[in-house]
C-alpha cells in the first residue's frame, strides 16, 4: 500500500517539475541572458521593480503549487501566494543571502501557510506540538472482511491529494515538502527551523498518518458497499423467492 502511497507522489511531483521545466524553457527561448538569481536578488534589494518581477515570474509557481499542495484548495492557494509576494516585497531586505534565495523564499511561504492555518484550528499549528509521540505506533484496528492494503490497486493522483489535506498542518507541510516539493531533509531543517531528525521523524508520523486516512476511506468504502447489496431491490426480490414460506 505505501509503494502505492509513494507512487501517486511521485506522479505529482514529476508534474510539477515537468510544468517548471515548461516554463524555463519558454522563458529561454524567448528572453535574452539576463542577470544571475544572486543579482536580481541584489537588485530588488536596492528596489528595482524590474528585478522584483523577475522573482515572482521566476518563482511565483513553485510558491503556488506549494501552497496548493499544502491546502488543497485553489482559491486560498492564489491568495496565499499573492501573501507570500507581498511579504517578500516587504522583507526581501532582510535576506543576507546564507541561505539559497529559494529556500529562504519557502520557508516564508510555510510559516504564511501555517499562520492561515492558525487562525483556523490553533492546536494543530506548531510542527512540535501537534504530534503525539504515541501516534507513530498507533494503527487504526483492523475490521474483519475489510481490504487487504497490501492487495489494492494503485492509489490515485485525486485519492492522494484528498487525503493529504485531511493532514494535520504540520505533517502536511513535511510530506508536501519531502515527498512532492522533493526536498532533502537538511533542506526541510533550513525551511522549518528544525532539526534534521525532527524532519524525518515528522515525515515519518505524516506517511503512517496518511496511510491510516487511506485504510479508514477504504474499508468505509468497503462497509457502504456491503450495505448497499444488502439492501438492494434485487436481493431482496431473490430472498422472498427463496423463502421457504414463499416457495
Amino acid at each position: 500500500m505505501e509503494k502505492a502511497i509513494w507512487k501517486a507522489a511521485a506522479i505529482l511531483k514529476v508534474d510539477g517539475q515537468r510544468s517548471e521545466a515548461r516554463t524555463v524553457r519558454a522563458q529561454s527561448q524567448t528572453e535574452p541572458r539576463e542577470p544571475s538569481d544572486a543579482d536580481v536578488v541584489r537588485l530588488a534589494q536596492q528596489g528595482s521593480a524590474a528585478a522584483f518581477e523577475r522573482i515572482y515570474r521566476l518563482h511565483s509557481r513553485r510558491v503556488y503549487s506549494l501552497c496548493l499542495r499544502m491546502t488543497g484548495d485553489q482559491s486560498q492557494a492564489e491568495d496565499l501566494t499573492q501573501d507570500v509576494f507581498l511579504r517578500l516585497f516587504r522583507k526581501i531586505g532582510t535576506f543576507r543571502g546564507e541561505s539559497a534565495f529559494s529556500t529562504w523564499l519557502h520557508r516564508m511561504a510555510v510559516n504564511i501557510v501555517l499562520m492561515r492555518f492558525r487562525r483556523k484550528v490553533v492546536a494543530e499549528t506548531s510542527l512540535e506540538t501537534i504530534t503525539n509521540r504515541n501516534e507513530e505506533f498507533h494503527t487504526l484496528p483492523k475490521e474483519f472482511g475489510g481490504p487487504d492494503l497490501r492487495l489494492n490497486g494503485v492509489v490515485d493522483r485525486v485519492t492522494l491529494q484528498a487525503h493529504i489535506k485531511e493532514l494535520p498542518p504540520g505533517y502536511r507541510a513535511m510530506f508536501v515538502l519531502h515527498y512532492i516539493e522533493g526536498y532533502k531533509h537538511s533542506e526541510i531543517a533550513e525551511i522549518c527551523q528544525c532539526s534534521e531528525g525532527n524532519s524525518k521523524s515528522q515525515v515519518r508520523r505524516a506517511r503512517l498518518r496518511l496511510r491510516d486516512l487511506i485504510q479508514k476511506a477504504l474499508e468505509d468504502n468497503a462497509r457502504q458497499d456491503r450495505q448497499s447489496a444488502a439492501g438492494s431491490p434485487e436481493l431482496d426480490s431473490l430472498k422472498h423467492t427463496f423463502d421457504p414460506v414463499n416457495a
